[in-house]
């Protein structure tokens, strides 16, 4: 395989996005528009990424469940907000069996309606409540403009879904899920960013607030990496969901949902990504150490062997890349390509030294280390891989995010440089529709860290209270 397939990814980024995704054996193309194939590599960094929040999310309570695909579309009108929301992207099944359904059914955009229907049934009391559930899934969107994994017609996700008898105990909820989101993407991911409110209108539709996580990627735009909601009691009046608390009272129930999808695997493509191809980091890798011998010398088989039986002991995912119909040079730049955090090179000199040597996916550097002291060394050097990758996160953030004090000057960053842009800004729909219009770029968040203060509202010069960040996003 040569490296020269990949196109440079600063000046191509959306062709290195597709060919790097093809070479790394990521994914293919559906044969329906808008549709993608996981293949098992790809696949896999998803596993890694469900295995980690399934700990989290059961840890606190939330047990996972599964609802049907199909929703009938009475429960999706239920709540107009909601269905105005996703109107246009909804996929609509009008026959079955050869017939015409007396009932159209919604193919699962999300799961509210189809899951509220079920607890409006299950809670009669505060003794049902709370409900916590979670699902592992699959949704559909019609999307018009579609790329693998960041934006396709159907997707993978986890939604989380609870209901509380008081408001405190479900805001407490969507905080700790865009905490746990935040979790995963720095310690998993490398991925820094920024979590916090989303404005009135680009909240998600039917939620009183909603909460992002925000990762800023090369181009300059930002990406919608995971959201949590308080939903209030918009969906359980909608949906009847009743409670008889303990004094007796009827009172509705409070409600949250959260969701993380697949889309985070095309901002780790994009974020960690170089010319050479993917970068992964040690935590999500499928392979986190591949040895290549130089020759399929007995010897040096036996070698790389007995390296990769201390390897497995040692519970690092490893394999030996022992074909015979590919040279060692193309079998370098595959796992390359591949992103494989360590590769390590096994000759001659290194079986009769019982030694290594070892590459760096991240930074290219090599150095030698014992066979005797694997175990230890392999887990020293991952580890200061994940932190690597991190730290190189949280400065590209640093240096990209930039301060503008009035709409001009926001405009000039726009248009220079892109990034992440840091204002004091009153919440507005109308303010901020017209900024929309005219930079493409639309407010992302109020950070959580940057807290309440005192300045001057970039667009209209009033005194604003808290600042915002905006940028252009996929």
């Amino acid at each position: 395989m040569s490296k020269k397939l990949l196109p440079n990814k600063q000046e191509y980024p959306a062709e290195w996005y597709t060919k790097v995704m093809q070479l790394a054996d990521l994914a293919d193309y559906g044969p329906a528009k808008g549709s993608m194939i996981f293949k098992p590599y790809g696949y896999a960094i998803w596993e890694q990424m469900q295995n980690a929040m399934d700990r989290l999310i059961k840890a606190k309570g939330v047990q996972n469940a599964y609802f049907p695909l199909l929703i009938p579309m009475s429960l999706i009108k239920k709540e107009a907000s909601h269905i105005k929301g996703f109107a246009p992207e909804l996929a609509v099944v009008t026959h079955g069996g050869g017939e015409k359904l007396e009932e159209p059914l919604a193919i699962r955009p999300t799961s509210e309606a189809i899951m509220y229907n079920s607890y409006a049934k299950w809670i009669e009391s505060w003794r049902d409540l709370p409900i916590m559930m979670n699902q592992w899934n699959n949704v559909v969107r019609w999307e018009k403009r579609t790329l693998p994994f960041l934006r396709t017609s159907e997707f993978l996700w986890q939604e989380g879904h609870t209901a509380h008898s008081n408001h405190q105990e479900a805001i407490e909820i969507q905080e700790w899920a865009m905490q746990m989101y935040a979790q995963i993407f720095r310690e998993w991911l490398a991925l820094d960013g920024f979590e916090g409110w989303k404005s009135q209108s680009e909240r998600f539709a039917g939620a009183d607030t909603t909460m992002s996580y925000e990762a800023l990627m090369p181009s300059g735009k930002a990406l919608q990496s995971a959201t949590s909601h308080d939903l209030g009691r918009n969906f359980s009046k909608t949906f009847d969901i009743k409670f008889q608390d303990k004094t007796g009272s009827e009172s509705f129930v409070w409600q949250t949902s959260w969701g993380l999808s697949t889309r985070s695997i095309g901002g780790l493509i994009m974020a960690h990504g170089d010319d050479n191809g993917l970068r992964l980091p040690p935590k999500l890798a499928p392979v986190q150490v591949v040895i290549v011998p130089v020759l399929p010398k007995p010897a040096i088989l036996d070698h790389c062997r007995k390296l990769l039986a201390q390897l497995k002991k040692a519970g690092v995912r490893s394999m030996i890349d022992d074909r015979d119909n590919e040279t060692f040079g193309y079998k370098l730049n595959k796992w390359e390509v591949k992103g494989v955090p360590l590769i390590f090179k096994i000759g001659a000199r290194e079986t009769r030294e019982k030694n290594i040597t070892v590459k760096r996916r991240f930074d290219g550097e090599e150095q030698t280390l014992l066979a005797d002291n694997i175990k230890e060394g392999v887990s020293k050097i991952l580890d200061k891989i994940q932190d690597s990758m991190l730290e190189a996160s949280r400065q590209y953030l640093a240096a990209e995010t930039r301060e503008a004090h009035d709409y001009h000057e926001f405009k000039e960053i726009v248009k220079k440089d892109k990034g992440f842009i840091k204002v004091w800004w009153n919440d507005d729909v109308e303010i901020e529709a017209k900024i929309k219009a005219e930079t493409k770029a639309a407010s992302c968040c109020q950070p959580l860290s940057w807290g309440k203060g005192q300045g001057k509202d970039f667009f209209t010069g009033e005194p604003a209270s808290y600042q915002w960040i905006f940028a252009q996003s996929y």
